[in-house]
């Protein structure tokens, strides 16, 4: 079985070029800083993994994705070689994207964008709930256990 899930933050904006061909394929490349778990506490430390998304994925990228979201994807790990232009074998590895999801909501990143890329401030808590009540509902006491149908 072959299944990579990672969550991480944009390291920059993903790049994307376009296969050439009768119908060319938007093809994304972009790096995923994700933390790694340390045994010492308050250090952190981040693996850079590489990811590729192609098609409509890669458009997807192009579009929504930009350097310090934090983004979670499903894909499969992939081992590709090449030949460099001095003929030295050259490995690389890499996650080829086949779900990719916002794992933040829309202001949360704003603390991790580029003064050329700021995101629009986010609301305050006290803009976007009613006075007191910090999103949460309160919750109705009176049930008993026994009116529960499970």
């Amino acid at each position: 079985m072959n299944k990579v899930i990672l969550m991480g933050r944009l390291t920059r904006d993903p790049e994307v070029r376009y296969s050439q061909g009768a119908e060319p394929v938007a093809v994304a490349r972009y790096t995923l800083a994700v933390n790694r778990r340390t045994r010492r506490q308050g250090e952190q430390d981040a693996d850079f993994i590489g990811c590729v998304a192609f098609g409509k994925a890669g458009e997807f990228a192009e579009k929504y994705f930009r350097k310090g979201q934090l983004v979670a994807v499903v894909g499969r790990l992939q081992v590709r070689s090449w030949d460099d232009s001095q003929g030295v074998k050259r490995w690389t590895t890499e996650v080829v994207i086949e779900e990719q999801h916002f794992a933040e909501s829309k202001g949360a990143s704003a603390e991790y964008q580029t003064p050329d890329r700021q995101a629009a401030p986010a609301k305050s808590q006290s803009q976007n709930t009613p006075a007191g009540n910090d999103g949460f509902y309160p919750i109705d006491t009176s049930i008993e256990d026994d009116d529960l149908p499970f």
